[in-house]
């Protein structure tokens, strides 16, 4: 017997040999199963492509047949009708594809289908050629998606870099060594595009074509200048500098230029002006503690206190800079803007020319710029929305000088817009002229309102310098009008354009005269615009006069408006305004200056308190060596106790009281230090040999000198 363990182990052999022939046999059916799958797959193709090719026979079969038979019956005649047909069948395969790379052989045989097929009609109706037709419209919807294709495929925004190139070349002062083209398509694809539309006019009878090429341009027009508008953004946050068609940096890749001869709009300047009249707005109509936001003249910088309201100002406001940094890209990008749309729609119309019928090109380009000028009209009219909303709701009139470097850009620009829209709908050339209008309309209704602001602005104590020194309504009206200076012929159109004169009793020249505004002439408009600066300065005198009586002390009184009117007089010599002024008031100069030197006597007349005390009135008359009598030395006393006194209390009022500008304040300390040193040594002179006291140290406090130099520190807080 076979001991148990060898059996067992013989069985698990077995066993391990069995599982593996289990496993070869399951492997074996699965191929077997994959290969009759793959035959049967094989048998279906071929039976397929057996029916297939059974069709094509059948076909084919009975076509030749009767080519045969109408060859040999003589219905044809050879020589005419077999080339007919091989052209047609030529055809048919060309057709098939797609007219991409072959666009010439394929216009040259789908233009001899009709002639070939109305052949066939008349000669031979059962022929099977005369259903080319079919064909030849499914031919036409190829070319015409292929004109999509190629507009769609090939049309690109311009890039920013390119038309702020070729917007320098507009600026007549600029001298370009090379005009900039602004290549919309390349030539090749220039050129089958005006195949495919010649052909599409010619044979196709068809104009939808017209209406895919303005929708499809339109929106790369759109795109090319908002690519601009980003194009603003991104370099300004990050660097600060934009590109501008007045001021040009020269770079490898672009024409050399010259810089221009005149100055140029720089955002920055507006957003000065805008920062202190918003603080005025804000801060002196509502009724918050007022003083001076001017911007220090040539003189007024050595105040302590100036400096420390300037520092301050400059903290309190740091936080706005970001937002009117914005306000300043948006203006100068919308500016950019309006001179791409012009340069653009003059090169899309160019290229539309060479594309599109003659007798159509109006229209198309009426509908293709509609997109970007309505974007262009709607962010114009936004700009002058949120003026007129800063005005109604918070009395700032700051915003409205956004609108004088945008309007006097758009009045340049008119005269080529309107060359440009020439042909065009009545609706579309007059979308620009109705947006000059609204801004001409708003900018008239903010001048004027800011005028009656400045006559109204309240009289109240919490409202006042403490110091007498320069007012916050005077320092931010200056800043209003010289703005004003900066676009003066903007300004003064926009006088003429509501007012025309009667405002300001100006008489009309017949010349002047004419139912378009912008016709004005500059003298006119330059006459208009001084009327209304002297308007707001005579608004702006008589408030001060009555801002002046809040004070109880006269001679504070007289400080603020010297300090005001001085301020005035100086800001319209330095910024040119004085020019203006005088084109309607002559002696507008000569009369501040009166109205300086009376603040002037005016103050002085505070010291007579104390120099009346230094007179010979109830001054006792005596005799060398002869002995004064009681009452006789009790008013010498009172004499040198009231200057003493006087001349105390009047250094410490005065010594706080502020004189912004050095010229003044130096020439006022020196009148009246002469006038009281004079008085005062003459009245120690007549004093010197008489006795009236036993302490003439308690009266005679003060040596000549001393007293200058109280003088010397006065309207001087650090002294």
């Amino acid at each position: 017997m076979i001991p148990t363990e060898d059996a067992s182990a013989r069985k698990r052999e077995i066993e391990e040999k069995l599982k593996q022939e289990q496993e070869t046999l399951s492997f074996i059916r699965e191929n077997m199963e994959k290969s009759d799958q793959l035959t049967k797959g094989m048998v279906s193709i071929l039976s397929s492509f057996e029916k297939r090719l059974m069709q094509l026979e059948n076909s084919i079969i009975p076509v030749h047949k009767q080519t045969e038979n109408l060859r040999q019956h003589g219905q044809l005649c050879p020589d005419e009708a077999t080339p007919r047909a091989t052209q047609l069948h030529h055809v048919v395969r060309l057709w098939r594809g797609v007219p991409t790379g072959r666009l010439d052989e394929y216009l040259a045989c789908i233009a001899k289908i009709p002639e070939t097929v109305e052949y066939f009609q008349d000669n031979n109706p059962d022929s099977p050629e005369h259903t080319v037709k079919a064909r030849f419209e499914k031919g036409k919807e190829l070319l015409e998606a292929e004109f999509r294709s190629l507009l769609t495929r090939y049309s690109k925004p311009v890039p920013p870099i390119l038309i702020l190139d070729a917007i320098s070349t507009m600026d007549e002062e600029l001298e370009v060594q090379e005009e900039v083209t602004l290549e919309h398509l390349p030539e090749a694809v220039v050129q089958d595009i005006i195949c495919i539309s010649g052909w599409l006019v010619e044979y196709g009878r068809n104009q939808d074509f017209m209406n895919v090429y303005f929708q499809i341009r339109s929106s790369q027009l759109d795109r090319s200048i908002k690519g601009l508008k980003d194009h603003f953004r991104k370099n300004s946050a990050s660097s600060g500098i934009l590109y501008s068609p007045a001021v040009q940096t020269k770079r490898k890749d672009t024409p050399t230029k010259k810089a221009p001869k005149r100055p140029v709009y720089i955002p920055g300047t507006i957003r000065k002006a805008q920062n202190l009249l918003k603080q005025y707005s804000q801060h002196g109509l509502d009724g918050k503690k007022g003083g001076s936001n001017l911007t220090p003249l040539e003189g007024y910088d050595h105040d302590p206190r100036v400096k420390h309201h300037s520092d301050a100002l400059t903290e309190k406001h740091g936080a706005a800079t970001g937002k009117d940094d914005v306000l300043d890209i948006e203006i100068d990008s919308y500016i950019h803007c309006i001179s791409a749309f012009v340069k653009l729609a003059q090169s899309e119309y160019a290229l539309l020319t060479e594309i599109i019928p003659e007798h159509h090109q109006k229209k198309t380009f009426d509908s293709l710029i509609q997109e970007a000028l309505d974007n262009l009209m709607l962010e114009g009219d936004n700009i002058v929305s949120a003026a007129r909303r800063a005005m109604a709701l918070r009395h700032d009139y700051s915003a409205v000088l956004t609108i004088f470097p945008i309007l006097r850009h758009l009045k340049l620009s008119k005269s080529e817009f309107d060359s440009t829209l020439q042909g065009t709908a009545a609706s579309t050339k007059n979308k620009l002229p109705t947006l000059i209008t609204s801004m001409e309309t708003i900018g008239a209704k903010a001048l004027e309102e800011f005028a009656d602001s400045i006559k109204n602005d309240p009289d109240k104590e919490y409202n006042m310098p403490k110091d007498g020194t320069v007012h916050e309504m005077t320092s931010n009206a200056i800043l209003f009008l010289q703005q004003l200076l900066d676009f003066n012929e903007t300004a003064g159109a926009m006088l003429a354009s509501q007012v025309l004169g009667d405002t300001y009793n100006i008489p009309l020249d017949p010349r002047e005269t004419s139912s378009s505004a912008s016709s004005y002439s500059s003298d006119f408009s330059k006459r208009l615009l001084s009327t209304y600066i002297c308007k707001v300065l005579g608004n702006l005198q008589l408030n001060l006069l009555s801002k002046s009586k809040v004070y109880e002390d006269s001679a504070l009184s007289a400080i603020f408006l010297h300090n005001n009117y001085n301020y005035i007089l100086k800001s319209l010599e330095k910024s040119d305004l004085i020019k203006l002024v005088t084109v309607t008031q002559k002696k507008a100069e000569s009369s501040y200056r009166e109205l300086i030197e009376q603040q002037i006597q005016m103050y002085q007349r505070s010291w007579l308190k104390v120099t009346e005390h230094l007179t010979d009135r109830n001054m006792p008359v005596f005799q060398p060596g002869t002995k004064l009598k009681d009452k006789e030395r009790q008013v010498i006393k009172d004499k040198f106790k009231g200057f003493n006194d006087g001349l105390e209390e009047l250094c410490k009022i005065q010594k706080v009281w502020a004189i912004p500008d050095k010229e003044q304040r130096d020439f006022i300390r020196q009148a009246q230090r002469k006038m009281v040193s004079e008085a005062y040594r003459a009245f120690l002179h007549r004093c010197a040999n008489i006795s009236f006291t036993k302490n003439p140290e308690k009266y005679h406090k003060y040596r000549p000198e001393q007293v200058e130099e109280m003088i010397e520190r006065l309207f001087d807080t650090s002294a």
